[in-house]
């Protein structure tokens, strides 16, 4: 195989990999339930009004007003890149001190940096560049917030109903 087709490959499985972390921590975390911080329950209301879902507008709002799990996640990535498993946990460090600057009451953004650490790095070892990682995390973030938000809201929704059960 071509080897930029391989890292083209490498980069789809990073995408899949890194939104699967963050969108399921993030549910987790019940980002869809209300808007946690400042913000996000006024992007919430506007994405509803431009025909998304109201719950999904509200994970989608949570995103860009604190730290989440998407951030941590390309967050952890580049520090993966940097300096490996300790570049990763700085990271982390850093999306704590961001989610506390933004009184952020919950721990989607550290929990997602800390995971996506380990996964990137272990990743390394099946022949991934912690560099593919990045570029898939960027994919996976444009699909929740770069693409259409009444659809991606639409899905948040969806799955935030699933696990609220």
């Amino acid at each position: 195989m071509d080897i930029s087709l391989l890292a083209f490959a490498h980069i789809l499985v990073a995408a899949a990999v890194c939104w699967l972390n963050f969108i399921v921590i993030d549910i987790f975390f019940r980002l869809p339930e209300a808007g946690g911080v400042v913000g996000a329950t006024a992007i919430g209301k506007h994405i509803e009004a431009k025909g998304g879902a109201l719950h999904g507008g509200y994970m989608m709002g949570n995103i860009v007003s604190s730290p989440d799990a998407s951030a941590g996640t390309l967050l952890a990535s580049c520090g993966v890149f940097i300096a490996g498993i300790p570049g990763g946990l700085l990271a982390a460090l850093l999306v704590y001190i961001g989610n506390r600057i933004c009184h952020d009451p919950g721990y989607a953004g550290t929990t997602g940096c800390i995971s996506a650490t380990f996964i990137v790095y272990g990743f390394t070892f099946l022949g991934f560049s912690p560099a593919e990682f990045i570029a898939g995390m960027v994919l996976a973030i444009a699909t929740i917030q770069g693409i259409s938000h009444p659809r991606a809201s639409r899905l948040l929704s969806r799955l935030w109903e699933v696990r609220r059960g």
